[in-house]
């Protein structure tokens, strides 16, 4: 499963499915982008399974420039550990609020409190250029209801429903285009789209437990649609929601599985 064309390059590292056998899956997602000369990791999965997979692919993650942690959720930062094991001079960038204490009803689902007196923690508070066409952004006007889904945040020894304020995204700007990469996009994919008006949209969509006939799903898609971005996504859009807005989007939407190679 390898889309090509020039510029950007995109390993998926990790996913919920796989293009083939050869290749681990999870419920995680983990990113490997080439753009400027520089090398990101964009989440690390729950667990050290993405670096298998990046090896699988040929890639070394010891030449990484920077790490990213899209949200404060085990899915996208539990593979850390073994990210900081196989490079040793990486910044991790991150929101303060990503350590806060998450939750999915009892279950805590947040970072590994091993992880946060790390001295390669980077925290990101406004939106900072990276490199040169190379943003975090923290930045984004909420048009839409965001949905708590069942999950909390703990705020000085209470629970309350999540403003997922923690979500950062990372934009790339290269040859005229904008590229987001947005890792469960909790704040709402519309939100998200009609803020940044990208060119082409990664990331999860988080419908994975929507309902296929839920009004909101055919919003997102017909959103999307107008805004015209291509978009790549899996991990928690769910695959059945997947085939709903792919009936409104054709085209424009394509699903990534770990292994996947874009050249965008």
């Amino acid at each position: 499963s390898i889309l090509w064309s020039d510029g950007l390059k995109i390993y998926t590292l990790m996913e919920n499915t796989a293009c083939h056998g050869g290749f681990s899956c999870e419920h995680g997602l983990s990113l490997y982008i080439e753009t400027f000369g520089k090398r990101i990791l964009f989440d690390a999965g729950q667990s050290g399974a993405f670096a298998d997979n990046a090896a699988k692919l040929g890639l070394d993650l010891s030449r990484v420039d920077a790490a990213i942690l899209s949200h404060g959720h085990y899915d996208h930062s539990g593979g850390l550990h073994r990210f900081l094991g196989c490079n040793r001079t990486a910044p991790i960038y991150l929101t303060e609020e990503a350590l806060e204490p998450h939750y999915h009803d009892d279950r805590y689902i947040g970072v590994d409190p091993e992880l946060f007196s790390n001295p390669r923690l980077r925290f990101i508070r406004e939106n900072t250029p990276l490199f040169p066409g190379i943003t975090l952004r923290r930045d984004l006007t909420v048009l839409r209801p965001i949905d708590d889904g069942g999950l909390s945040v703990e705020e000085k020894g209470t629970k309350k429903a999540e403003d997922f304020r923690h979500e950062q995204y990372l934009l790339i700007e290269e040859d005229g285009r904008r590229i987001l990469f947005s890792g469960c996009s909790h704040r709402g994919i519309e939100n998200i789209a009609i803020h940044f008006r990208p060119d082409i949209l990664i990331g999860g969509f988080h419908f994975s437990k929507m309902a296929l006939d839920d009004a909101r799903l055919f919003s997102a898609a017909e959103t999307l649609k107008d805004i015209g971005c291509a978009c790549y996504t899996g991990h928690c859009t769910g695959e059945k929601q997947f085939e709903v807005m792919k009936q409104i989007m054709g085209d424009q939407l394509h699903y990534l599985h770990a292994g996947t190679v874009l050249h965008i």
